[in-house]
């Protein structure tokens, strides 16, 4: 710790204090003095002038001293005034000066504080900067992650466009050339049908005749015998010829069903008039599959009517009024 500095009044009031207690102890010496002096023979007046001077001159020095005590405690109280008052002045600069310290200290902090306070906002702007940067980039990344998503997606779906438009234009194609294939093979059944038909109709009308003109031979023979054997000969092959040509035309006819298998047959009662027309259709002898049975009743059904019975004689069509006949499609007998 520093000395304490002392005023101008405390360092003059001890030895004040002092110095008036001196002349203190010397004014009581001086009347102790007097007081134990010996009673002296009168003296003569010079001596008593001299006493008197010294009586006279003990009471001016005692005055001197009170005087000069009173203008030394008056001294000392104007010095211990000024001293008060340069202390008053020392210790008012002291605190002006202290003032001005606390207040260039409290400047001092406050700004610190400023700065800290800039210094935080600042940070804290850097911060809320690189935030908003890295808010940004990820918005960026987004967008661009979703623009290349939606180009993703609308490539695949232009490829699947493509693909598909690709495979409906060929099965587009495909279906064209198949139809037109099968149109072509239509065409060529047909066509080929046509001609069976017409080979068969040509057929049964050329055995037709030769029918007629064998039995008109054989009925101007002589031999009835022979004209008998001659016209059930003649009628087995007619009847066969017959039965041949409600096959095909049956054939021609018949849907295949699905559980159709190899060697199937189904025999069926036929009725049949004059004119060739079909009445009815039933089962005779089941092949054990109801979906075949049915597919060759409805193809002998579809036949109709066959215009080439037309040509035969009432005894020729008597066995096709009612007759069975057995069906046993071309594709099942492979």
């Amino acid at each position: 710790m520093q000395p304490t500095e002392r005023s101008s009044a405390q360092s003059y009031f001890w030895p004040t204090v002092l110095a008036v207690g001196l002349h203190v102890i010397i004014f009581g010496m001086l009347f102790v003095s007097f007081a134990m002096t010996p009673d002296l023979p009168p003296s003569k007046p010079i001596v008593q002038a001299t006493l008197y001077q010294l009586k006279s001159q003990s009471q001016a020095t005692t005055q001197t001293n009170q005087k000069l005590a009173g203008e030394a405690q008056k001294t000392a109280a104007k010095q211990y005034e000024a001293e008060q008052l340069e202390q008053r002045k020392i210790e008012q600069e002291k605190q002006a000066a202290a003032a001005a310290e606390q207040k260039k200290a409290a400047d001092a902090r406050k700004a610190e504080a400023a700065k800290a306070e800039a210094a935080k906002k600042a940070a804290d702007a850097k911060k809320a900067e690189e935030a908003r940067k890295v808010a940004e980039q990820k918005k960026q990344a987004e967008i661009a992650r979703k623009k290349a998503a939606d180009e993703a997606a609308k490539k695949k779906a232009a490829d699947e466009a493509a693909k598909k438009k690709a495979a409906e234009e060929a099965k587009k194609k495909a279906a064209e050339e198949a139809k037109k294939k099968a149109a072509a093979e239509a065409a060529k059944k047909k066509a080929a049908e046509e001609a069976k038909k017409k080979a068969v109709a040509e057929a049964a009308r050329k055995a037709a005749e030769d029918r007629k003109a064998q039995a008109l031979a054989e009925l101007l023979a002589d031999d009835t015998q022979r004209q008998q054997a001659m016209a059930d000969t003649q009628g087995d092959q007619t009847s066969g010829n017959y039965d041949d040509l409600i096959r095909l035309r049956a054939a021609e006819n018949w849907t295949r069903p699905p559980s159709a298998r190899n060697n199937m047959s189904v025999t069926l009662r036929v009725n049949m008039l004059p004119d060739g027309t079909i009445t009815a259709v039933n089962v005779s002898r089941s092949s054990g599959d109801a979906p075949f049975d049915n597919s060759a009743v409805a193809a002998v059904k579809n036949i109709g009517r066959l215009t080439e019975m037309q040509g035969l004689s009432a005894q020729e069509f008597q066995p096709y009024r009612s007759f069975t006949m057995t069906f046993t499609p071309e594709d099942l007998a492979l």
